[in-house]
C-alpha cells in the first residue's frame, strides 16, 4: 500500500436499537440523545472531520431517519434563525456539514455489527478506511481518529485505538487486547483479542478496547466475509479483527484522551457531567446542588 495513500472515509455503524434506553428510544435513535447540546453521534464526526475524513457513511436502521434529518441543512430554519438572531445556535453543525459527504445504506435485519460494517463495504471498496460504533464519545486535544491515521501512516496496516488500565478487575468487564510493543511506548503489535477474559487471564499491558476506533484496510472484508457465526448467530467485527490478526499485521495505539462510554443511562449522564464541568459557570451550579 501506497504510504502516502490518504484516509479520507468513515463508516460509523448505528443500527442498533437501543433497547437500554426505553422507552426514550422508541421516537429517538440511541445515537442521537444529548450529551449537553449535541447528540452523541455528532461528537463521533466532528472528530473524523477534523482528522481529515471528507465522506462519513451511516449504516443504519429503519428507526434511523432522525441522523439523517440531522446531518441535512433546512434552510428555512437556517433563515428563521437568522431573522431572530439565534442562527449560532447551530452554526457549529452547518459548518461541519458543509465540511463532509454523509451516505446511508441500511442493515436490512440486525446480523452483528461485523454485518453491519460488511454493509458499508461497496461504498469504502480497496480504500484504507476509519470505523467507529456510535456508543462513545472521545474528548481529547488531538482528535482520536487523526492520532490513529497518523500510526497508520507508519505502520500501513489496520490500527486500533486502545487504553490501558491497572485495575485488572475492571479489565475482566472489557475486550482485552494482547500484543507485544512495536515502535514506541504506545504501539503494539496485536496477537490477540479476548473479550472479557478471566482474572488470571487480562492483558499483561493493561490494554483495553476503549470506545471502537479503527483504522482498518481492505483486509478487513476478506476477514468479515469469511467469519462464522459467532455470539447470538451473529457476525462480530471482534472475531473478524481477531482472525485477521493472527494472519497480518495488526497494531493498537494507545491513543491520548478520556473515553466517555454512552451505551447506558448511567454513563450517559456521567459524559454529560464531563463536559458539563469544563463550563465554569454549570460546573458552579452543579457543585451547589451537594
Amino acid at each position: 500500500m501506497n504510504k502516502n495513500y490518504l484516509v479520507k472515509k468513515g463508516v460509523i455503524t448505528v443500527a442498533g436499537l437501543g433497547t437500554r434506553f426505553l422507552p426514550a428510544t422508541m421516537a429517538m435513535p440511541k445515537e442521537m440523545l444529548p450529551v449537553l447540546d449535541k447528540p452523541v453521534v455528532q461528537y463521533i464526526v466532528e472528530d473524523m472531520v477534523k482528522s481529515g475524513i471528507k465522506e462519513i457513511i451511516f449504516v443504519t436502521s429503519s428507526q434511523k431517519r432522525a441522523i439523517e434529518d440531522h446531518f441535512d441543512r433546512n434552510h428555512d430554519f437556517e433563515f428563521f434563525l437568522k431573522k431572530k438572531g439565534k442562527f449560532e445556535n447551530i452554526k457549529p453543525l452547518v459548518d461541519l456539514i458543509k465540511q463532509v459527504r454523509f451516505f446511508y445504506t441500511r442493515q436490512s435485519s440486525p446480523k452483528g455489527n461485523g454485518h453491519a460494517l460488511l454493509c458499508a463495504k461497496e461504498f469504502i471498496g480497496d480504500e484504507p478506511f476509519v470505523f467507529s460504533d456510535g456508543d462513545s464519545i472521545i474528548d481529547c486535544k488531538v482528535p482520536v481518529f487523526k492520532q490513529l491515521i497518523h500510526t497508520f501512516d507508519q505502520k500501513n496496516a489496520s490500527i486500533i485505538g486502545v487504553q490501558r488500565i491497572e485495575d485488572k478487575q475492571v479489565m475482566t468487564t472489557k475486550g482485552n487486547v494482547y500484543g507485544k510493543q512495536a515502535g514506541g511506548s504506545k504501539i503494539f503489535q496485536v496477537q490477540k483479542f479476548i473479550e472479557k477474559p478471566s482474572l488470571r487471564k487480562v492483558s499483561p499491558h493493561g490494554l483495553i478496547v476503549a470506545g471502537m476506533r479503527y483504522v482498518f484496510t481492505k483486509d478487513i472484508w476478506e476477514a468479515l466475509e469469511k467469519q462464522k457465526l459467532g455470539k447470538d448467530g451473529e457476525i462480530w467485527l471482534s472475531d473478524a479483527a481477531n482472525t485477521l490478526a493472527k494472519k497480518k499485521p495488526f497494531y493498537a495505539y494507545e491513543y491520548e484522551g478520556k473515553y466517555l462510554d454512552t451505551g447506558h443511562k448511567l454513563a450517559l449522564l456521567k459524559a454529560s457531567i464531563h463536559f458539563a464541568m469544563k463550563d465554569k459557570e454549570m460546573m458552579r451550579e452543579i457543585k451547589e446542588m451537594f
